[in-house]
C-alpha cells in the first residue's frame, strides 16, 4: 500500500508540508551474506525495505508488515541496530510531500516467502554485497550494513554516532 488511510487524511489537512514520520527499516541478508535493497522505480535512489509505523502498531509489527508488503518475505526481527533521524533524514517525494523520518532499523531473519513486490512499491528487489550497495535515499550510517560492527545499538547525538 503506497500510503495508508491515516497518512492520506493527514496529508489532506497539511498538504505537502513537512511531517514527522515514525518508521522502521530492515537489514535482511541471504545465505551469500548479501543485503536486500529495494528500488522504487523513480529517481536514482534505492532503499532498505522500510515503511511508516501506523497508529496502534508496535515497531516490530510495522516492520513485519512493511517487509512482507514490499518484498513478499516473512521476517522475524532479530536485533535492534539503531535509531536514526534528524534533518539529514528529510526526504521530498516526487509529488512534493515532505517527510522527516525517525527510523528504527532492525536486523531480521528471513522465515519464508518468495521475493516479490506485493504492494507495487518496488520496481526492483535485489540482494547486493555490502561493498556494492547502491546510492540510498536516506543517509544510513555505513556500520549498520557491516554485520561485524553491529554488536551494539547506535543512536545519533549532535552529529555523532553513540554506541549504547
Amino acid at each position: 500500500m503506497p500510503i495508508s488511510d491515516y497518512y492520506q487524511k493527514l496529508r489532506a489537512k497539511v498538504g505537502t508540508e513537512l511531517i514527522f514520520m515514525p518508521s522502521v527499516a530492515a537489514i535482511l541478508r541471504n545465505s551469500n551474506d548479501e543485503i536486500l535493497f529495494q528500488y522504487p522505480g523513480e529517481g536514482e535512489y534505492w532503499s532498505l525495505p522500510a515503511g511508516a509505523i501506523e497508529p496502534g502498531e508496535a515497531p516490530a509489527q510495522a516492520l513485519i508488515r512493511e517487509v512482507w508488503e514490499e518484498t513478499g518475505l516473512t521476517v522475524k526481527p532479530n536485533k535492534l541496530l539503531g535509531i536514526f533521524g534528524g534533518e539529514s533524514f528529510r526526504f521530498t517525494y516526487p509529488n512534493g510531500d515532505q517527510v522527516e523520518y525517525n527510523v528504527i532499523v532492525f536486523e531480521c531473519n528471513i522465515i519464508c516467502g518468495k521475493l516479490t513486490a506485493i504492494d507495487g512499491e518496488s520496481a526492483d528487489l535485489r540482494f547486493i554485497k555490502e561493498e556494492n550497495k547502491p546510492k540510498l535515499a536516506l543517509p544510513y550510517p555505513d556500520f549498520i550494513f557491516n554485520k561485524h560492527l553491529t554488536d551494539n545499538v547506535y543512536f545519533q547525538w549532535e552529529d555523532n554516532w553513540v554506541k549504547k
